[in-house]
């Protein structure tokens, strides 16, 4: 089985920009790629591509005039002395790039970089990150997110970075020891940093230099990657990301129960929680690799958890020996939630099922437009038609990492301008729990919709004779969803009425000689039919 999963941790550290540079593991890199001649050879393109990203208002000959000076900087990094560090270098890299920017005021502003450049050097590249263009002429609010943004959403993830890549590199490589997994965490957890740093050329050396840690212990991490191992760059580190999970190892001689049964279980707890905690999530890991990553967060929260209570009980064994049936539950109620899902979007079709997203969501987080929830919801729709008519094994996974990045983007949408104290819960309470906490949610009780006359609501619009399909669909749920917010206790049926209603005056009108009269007279029908809904 294909592991999305893991491409979706993966591309936390493939060419993208967050906090400090690793010294040992940048200088490690320099050495190694210095012997293929990869600096040399991939320089200016990696140069070209960083600059090209950040000034997207310039043009061909604006970035290689900035190009050349930086790669002119550059080639003195693969001539350091003794004392000095790639990581000093690259740093001296950016800071030039960003001066080059801030002194030529023309392209500050072009670029809407003029605010940064107020800023000192550190706060900086910080400034200039967010104020950097990630999709442009993109604007979907809630659009899966791309590398950069991962960066940020790390932050917003109260479970470690070092859990997370555990979890998935147990998934990929199942036969590796605890310390080797452990050790390649660590080098991944510190890439991440390099990358979220904005460097991109320090990045793709460190991404190299990890490819080729995992390349040359092929034999202790994985047999499934030789193919990838023989691949040139950059083609290796993508082939990796994409092979299969290496075969399920026997540990019929290891059994979990170990973590659930054994006596000594509140010692090892008390004494090193951290390292048994992460042999928990090792284990378990290794053992469900047809589990999601955000599943395997949930069965270790609730570990955590359980010891956390019953180890300060004057029989400790007694309350965690119902370990293993609480950890089942956690699985089990996971799944039920993706099959009841799909099973819906079985019942409903394609179409009704999103408009059925629309009057949830609405319900839920009714603050959001109506523009915002349709989006967010085409999101969620997208998913559902990807993933469940998937097996039950990869319908389940597929679902949850994709339901990990839609609600990521809306708790990033929270962040910048909260929503409302339930939706804030979901997103700061757990992450190992989000999904379920949002399949849970339920009318927000304190939203007072602001009055709405119907010709507020619905909008009759001539251009709608020229909208693609889509574009009505969207004109459609946004009349949906802003019903729901007037009347959120009004019935499906209700709520359908009137917008199948909206849907048959359009497609009747379009298709009449005279349009106006025709507009007028079938909307004040669905105009009158409408203030009976709203109550007026």
């Amino acid at each position: 089985m294909k592991t999305i999963r893991f491409i979706s941790f993966l591309v936390f550290f493939s060419y993208i920009q967050c906090q400090t540079l690793q010294r040992s593991l940048l200088d490690a890199a320099l050495q190694h790629i210095n012997s293929q001649n990869y600096l040399e050879e991939n320089l200016r393109h990696i140069t070209s591509i960083m600059v090209a990203q950040f000034l997207q208002k310039s043009t061909y000959e604006e970035v290689q005039t900035v190009v050349k000076e930086l790669v002119g900087l550059a080639e003195k990094c693969k001539v350091l002395k003794s004392h000095e560090s790639l990581s000093e270098c690259s740093h001296q890299l950016m800071t030039v790039f960003l001066e080059h920017i801030c002194n030529n005021q023309g392209m500050a502003d072009k670029h809407l970089f003029s605010e940064c450049c107020s800023i000192n050097n550190t706060a900086r590249l910080k400034c200039f990150l967010l104020n950097k263009k990630d999709d442009a002429g993109y604007n979907d609010i809630f659009q899966i997110p791309n590398p950069e943004q991962t960066c940020e959403m790390d932050k917003e993830n109260q479970v470690s970075m070092k859990e997370r890549v555990l979890v998935l590199l147990t998934k990929k490589q199942p036969k590796a020891s605890f310390s080797e997994i452990a050790k390649l965490a660590m080098d991944v957890k510190n890439l991440h940093q390099i990358c979220c740093e904005g460097n991109t050329a320090a990045c793709v050396l460190g991404r190299s230099q990890l490819m080729n840690y995992i390349c040359s212990n092929q034999s202790i991490l994985s047999s499934k990657i030789a193919p990838c191992c023989v691949l040139p760059e950059p083609f290796r580190g993508e082939c990796i990301i994409n092979s299969e999970n290496d075969d399920k190892p026997d540990l019929s001689c290891l059994p979990i129960s170990r973590f659930t049964e054994d006596q000594f279980v509140c010692q090892q707890f008390t004494d090193k929680q951290d390292d048994f905690l992460h042999e928990f999530l090792y284990e378990y890991s290794r053992r469900h690799p047809e589990l999601a990553v955000p599943v395997i967060l949930r069965v270790d929260t609730v570990y955590r958890n359980l010891l956390g209570k019953c180890c300060k009980l004057e029989n400790p064994l007694e309350c965690y020996g119902h370990g293993k049936e609480m950890l089942q539950r956690v699985v089990r109620e996971s799944r039920e939630h993706v099959k009841n899902h799909c099973d819906l979007r079985e019942e409903l079709g394609e179409s009704d099922f999103h408009d059925r997203l629309v009057v949830l969501y609405t319900k839920k987080a009714p603050q959001l437009s109506a523009q915002e929830l349709v989006m967010f919801t085409k999101n969620l729709a997208a998913a559902s038609t990807k993933c469940c008519p998937l097996s039950d094994e990869q319908q389940f996974v597929c679902m949850e990492d994709s339901a990990k990045l839609i609600l990521g983007a809306l708790c990033r949408r929270h962040e910048a301008e909260p929503i409302n104290a339930a939706v804030g819960h979901c997103c700061d309470n757990s992450y190992a729990f989000r999904k379920p906490c949002f399949d849970d949610l339920t009318v927000d009780g304190t939203y007072v919709s602001p009055h709405s006359s119907c010709d507020q609501v619905i909008g009759f619009k001539e251009e709608l004779c020229k909208a693609q399909e889509e574009e009505f669909q969207t004109e459609k749920r946004k009349l949906l969803s802003n019903l729901v917010k007037q009347v959120p206790l009004a019935t499906e049926m209700q709520l359908q009425s009137v917008t199948e209603d909206f849907a048959h005056l359009v497609r009747k009108c379009c298709q009449a000689e005279t349009r106006g009269p025709c507009f007028r007279e079938e909307g004040f029908k669905l105009m009158v039919k409408c203030q009976a809904l709203l109550g007026g």
